[in-house]
C-alpha cells in the first residue's frame, strides 16, 4: 500500500521471505557499530542482538499481531510491531535504518501505524515500552504526544535474546498516547 502521506514509501505486513532483512535491520537501528550512524543506537548501554529469525516469525505469525514493513525504492527501511491488546494497541520492534534517520521518516512511520490501530482494530490508546535511561528517545516519543506513566517494568537480565547489558539500571518504562 503506497500512502498518500509518504509518497515513495510502500507500507505493507511483513512476510517470512523479510525475515533476515527485518533482523538486519532492527540490529542496525540499535546495536554494534553500524547503529552510531543514528542517534537510535543502544551500543554504549546494550551489546550482543536486539531480536533474532525466531523472534521476527513469532511476531509474523502472531494473529493478533502484524510487522509493519517499509519500504523505499524496493528496500526495506523500516519497521513496527503492532498488536491488539483490547482496548489499546502495542506498538513495539521499530526501526529505521540508520542511513534514513533525522530526516522525518519515524514520524511517518509512527503516524501511519496508529493510523492503521485506530482504523483496524478500533483502538483509542496506544502502548510502548523504551528503556528508561533513553531520555533522548523518551523525548522523541514525548514529542509525538506519547507521556510517560511512571510505571516501569524489569529489563530482563540473563536472557541474551535482549541482549547483554553494560549497565545494571535498566528497565522499560511504559509511555501512552491517546488516538484521536
Amino acid at each position: 500500500m503506497h500512502s498518500a502521506a509518504a509518497p515513495g514509501l510502500t507500507f505493507r505486513d511483513a512476510t517470512d521471505a523479510d525475515v533476515d532483512a527485518l533482523v538486519a535491520l532492527i540490529q542496525s537501528a540499535y546495536r554494534g557499530d553500524d547503529s552510531r550512524a543514528g542517534w537510535t543506537t543502544e551500543a554504549d548501554i546494550l551489546e550482543g542482538q536486539r531480536t533474532d529469525p525466531e523472534g521476527v516469525v513469532e511476531v509474523i505469525k502472531s494473529p493478533d499481531s502484524r510487522l509493519l514493513t517499509v519500504e523505499r525504492d524496493g528496500r526495506i527501511v523500516a519497521c513496527c510491531q503492532l498488536e491488539h491488546r483490547g482496548e489499546h494497541a502495542y506498538f513495539g520492534m521499530f526501526a529505521v535504518s540508520p542511513t534514513q534517520q533525522g530526516a522525518g521518516l519515524g514520524k511517518t512511520v509512527i503516524a501511519e501505524a496508529e493510523r492503521q490501530a485506530r482504523e483496524t482494530w478500533g483502538v483509542s490508546e496506544m502502548h510502548m515500552t523504551v528503556i528508561s535511561v533513553r531520555e533522548d528517545l523518551i523525548a522523541w516519543y514525548e514529542r509525538r504526544g506519547y507521556r510517560r506513566t511512571g510505571r516501569m517494568s524489569p529489563f530482563p537480565y540473563g536472557d541474551e535474546r535482549f541482549g547483554i547489558p553494560q549497565r545494571d539500571d535498566l528497565q522499560f518504562e511504559l509511555l501512552v498516547k491517546q488516538l484521536g
